[in-house]
């Protein structure tokens, strides 16, 4: 195994949505991913306003990383819920904190892309965006246990 650093620069940051963070209820909140206009110009979007919806990688910056551990715990810290390891969470006190979020693009505006049911708070640094594509979508049928979907039955 390597212990090799990686150094990443974000793309852009999440202007506006939400300020703070609250797990659920993220259904139809607003914002735009202001890409770095030092770094790109509007050509680095063009056509991606023929797609419906993006995938995000994003920094959880207000995350402090010594608050990230790496044994099994209730997920979102339900003490009635059993834990489980940090791979099986998809929270943001991960190793490299990172998060991943699959939002609707709405419109494209020169770098500003607006967006909705994109989970990360404004000021959030963007590391990638991608289109989503229905052939990266899983082929066989998802599983997921069931404290899972009653997790997320709030979510969006």
């Amino acid at each position: 195994m390597t212990s090799e650093t990686v150094t990443l620069r974000p793309v852009g940051q999440v202007v506006g949505g939400r300020s703070e963070m609250y797990e659920d209820d993220w259904d139809d909140v607003r914002a735009v991913i202001r890409l770095d206009g030092e770094s790109f110009t509007p050509s680095a979007v063009i056509g991606l306003e023929h797609f419906s919806h993006m995938e995000v990688v994003f920094h959880f910056d207000r995350i402090d990383p010594a608050a990230v551990h790496g044994e099994p715990r209730p997920p979102r810290g339900d003490p009635s819920a059993a834990p489980v390891g940090i791979f099986a969470h998809r929270g943001p006190y991960r190793p490299n904190r990172l998060g991943v979020s699959r939002c609707r693009l709405l419109a494209v505006d020169g770098l500003d892309l607006h967006v909705a049911d994109l989970d990360a708070l404004s000021g959030t640094p963007v590391l990638d965006i991608k289109p989503y594509l229905v052939e990266f979508a899983p082929r066989h049928p998802v599983t997921q246990p069931a404290w899972a979907t009653k997790l997320m039955s709030r979510y969006y």
